[in-house]
């Protein structure tokens, strides 16, 4: 898997001594696999010292890819060991992906992810920018043309893949009073970060380096990987629920506000991007689910956006804070079981309460 630059340094294979070329100060160790065949295997250069996420993880992307599936990877900033190797990242000047070239620290850089995406692009976003579709595709077993493929995709550098191209330029992430540029969930670009040697550890060899690396590239890829696979099998469906509900509102209550959920799902991923998809107007105040554990009726008022805990529309402050009977006597509505002392949830026995107390609500 993997060659990185250093002194000559004698390996041993199969009982055999394997020395590295001095002309290009980089040598062969750990997972490689020494063949005398024609055909040698792809090779992927990035820069050597200390690492970032973004190169960790688009060094793990690349070696998915049906064109440099398990390259080894060449640490050097040697521009001439650079020039000869099959793909860049991370280093060298240069973006060319019809050279596989994928650095973004040049004057003028500015390519962004696209898809109504404005952040400058790290050398992950680039990989992933050429390379994640199929990706995708490829661990979910499905044609890189299937419609959820592209949905994935821009999921998948939304929730995921967006932060890392962030962090590594230095783009903040909030400005005051405005909502956050991207979504952070994973702090993965400081977890990376702290996989660099110390600086009091005594051993600061190459081998002691680009084991680091190793281990920042497992710790990147294994993540990535673990973001597809949610979004695949549970945001994805998720999603699905909310945009047949949100379609059908009005077969719930003639204000178009209040959706019911056919079955339990995390809903809040999802309302604010499918209302901006089929073009609501008149935003959902309320969604009416069954609590899966007490068989009671929940409403919920959706926040003002998935970062705030503030309602659209909170339920009736007289209600807040009460629970049964005397909920229900104040209410008006019979089986009443709570209201939460913010106003943002409440709950009923039945679904006919919870929907009276939705549209009690909207009058309030």
């Amino acid at each position: 898997m993997y060659a990185v630059r250093g002194m000559r340094k004698k390996l041993s294979t199969s009982n055999k001594l394997l020395k590295a070329t001095a002309k290009s100060h980089y040598y062969m160790y750990g997972a490689c696999r020494f063949s005398t065949a024609t055909a040698r295997p792809k090779r992927v250069g990035t820069h050597d010292g200390s690492f970032h996420c973004d190169e960790a993880l688009a060094c793990f992307m690349i070696r998915l890819t049906k064109k440099f599936y398990n390259a080894q990877i060449v640490r050097t900033r040697d521009f001439q060991v650079l020039e000869n190797l099959d793909a860049v990242v991370d280093v060298g000047g240069v973006y060319d992906p019809n050279r596989d070239r994928y650095d973004h620290h040049q004057h003028g850089f500015d390519q962004v992810f696209g898809h109504g995406f404005t952040t400058k692009l790290s050398s992950a976003g680039l990989l992933y920018k050429h390379y994640g579709a199929e990706i995708i595709a490829k661990e979910l077993e499905l044609d890189v043309q299937h419609p959820n493929v592209y949905r994935l995709f821009v999921a998948v550098y939304k929730n995921f893949v967006e932060a890392v191209d962030a962090i590594d330029n230095g783009i903040d992430q909030y400005d005051i009073d405005q909502p956050p540029r991207y979504i952070n969930a994973t702090c993965l670009f400081y977890r990376v970060g702290r996989l660099n040697l110390d600086w009091v550890d005594p051993d600061q060899s190459f081998e002691r380096e680009n084991e680091a690396f190793r281990q920042a590239m497992t710790l990147a890829g294994s993540e990535f990987l673990e973001s597809i696979h949610f979004h695949a099998k549970s945001w994805l469906p998720a999603r699905s629920i909310v945009m047949d509900c949100l379609s059908a509102r009005y077969d719930i209550d003639s204000s178009g506000e209040i959706i019911v959920l056919t079955k339990s799902c995390p809903w809040k991923l999802h309302i604010f991007e499918v209302e901006k998809e089929l073009n609501i107007d008149t935003t959902i105040k309320y969604v009416i689910y069954q609590d899966d554990r007490s068989e009671n009726w929940r409403l919920q008022a959706v926040a003002v956006s998935l970062d705030k805990f503030e309602s659209r529309k909170a339920l009736p402050l007289p209600w807040r804070g009460l629970e049964g009977d005397k909920l229900s006597a104040v209410a008006g509505i019979p089986g009443c079981v709570f209201v939460h002392m913010s106003g943002f949830i409440g709950a009923n026995k039945s679904y006919g309460g919870a929907l009276a107390m939705a549209r009690a609500s909207l009058k309030a």
